[in-house]
């Protein structure tokens, strides 16, 4: 008897957290507000908001209207960090969905789920490992997403560089196209960036985009003296443990690194990473626990000397 009644409290835990993780916490969207010490001295700040992993599905018209009321925080800078498509039905919404901020600049990169739709196999499988590269997927109209990208005026920089002003602040920018795909070409980005360092004309901060997070890519924008580095991809871990964090980043990324602003370090050189844990997730795997779904705003300021 007692067996029977542990088990059925089990039972009904277990169904009680699911309700909770695909009902409640999957929908519970926010904003993390985060301020960096990451332009040259006498520079206005600039209010960058870091979309990541909306992995967005047609129907999910909760989901972009959250995002189109981001327009009230008045980023002077949208940084889209891939995963923008979760259906192959999906760019019309985002389209509108995106068409709030037609006036404000936007820099991107793309990941995974930009070229190929999500899978059914066991989604839980990156709990225990990092997933394989899968470009076995239905494809997706990449070529359409860039085109809604462009209608905004916003730069792709996958394996590319390029420079923009915002706020009066003259950037640099450089960016890779999905490390976990292995579509990261760092050689070709550092090539790009050479070129443009090398025409002379200054810049006033030096900004790395990426989807994935892996150590390789973060090792080069750290060596070719990124201020801040935005990517996405880990989802925060989507199924945390309480106390304790993520359980992976489905990838090389330490746990640590899961979620949020640090800095990365390579040799005596560092700079400023924010992961986002991302807006969405895949359609097979509509849960999240202990990490709540999240845009970030991060204000990037002026440094007074040296280093911050």
């Amino acid at each position: 008897m007692l067996m029977r009644e542990l088990l059925g409290g089990a039972v009904a835990l277990g169904a009680g957290l699911l309700a909770y993780a695909s009902l409640i916490e999957r929908n519970a969207f926010g904003v993390r507000h985060e301020s960096v010490d990451a332009l040259d001295p006498g520079i206005d700040s600039i209010r960058v908001l870091h979309l990541s992993d909306i992995h967005l599905a047609p129907w999910q018209r909760r989901k972009s209207e959250w995002i189109r009321s981001l327009t009230r925080l008045k980023p002077d800078l949208v940084v889209v960090t891939g995963d923008s498509l979760g259906h192959a039905d999906a760019i019309p919404l985002l389209a509108q969905t995106l068409a709030a901020f037609e006036r404000t600049p936007g820099i991107v990169v793309h990941g995974s789920n930009d070229y190929f739709a999500p899978r059914m196999p066991n989604p839980f499988t990156y709990l225990v490992k990092p997933s394989e590269p899968d470009q076995s997927g239905t494809a997706l109209d990449t070529a359409a997403l860039d085109t809604v990208y462009r209608s905004l005026g916003w730069i792709a920089v996958d394996n590319t560089a390029a420079r923009l002003t915002v706020n009066g602040a003259r950037l640099l920018v450089a960016g890779t196209d999905d490390p976990h795909l292995a579509r990261d070409d760092l050689d070709a980005m550092t090539v790009d960036l050479a070129a443009e360092v090398d025409t002379g004309a200054p810049f006033d901060g030096f900004i790395g985009v990426t989807h994935a997070p892996y150590r390789r890519v973060l090792d080069v924008f750290t060596e070719l003296g990124a201020d801040i580095v935005f990517a996405g991809h880990t989802h925060g871990g989507q199924v945390c443990v309480p106390g304790f964090g993520a359980l992976t980043t489905n990838s090389d990324l330490p746990v640590r690194y899961a979620r949020g602003l640090a800095v990365w370090n390579r040799g005596d050189r560092r700079t400023h990473l924010n992961v986002n844990a991302g807006i969405g997730t895949s359609i097979y795997a509509p849960v999240r626990f202990a990490c709540p779904p999240e845009a970030v705003l991060v204000t990037l300021r002026a440094r007074d000397f040296g280093y911050a």
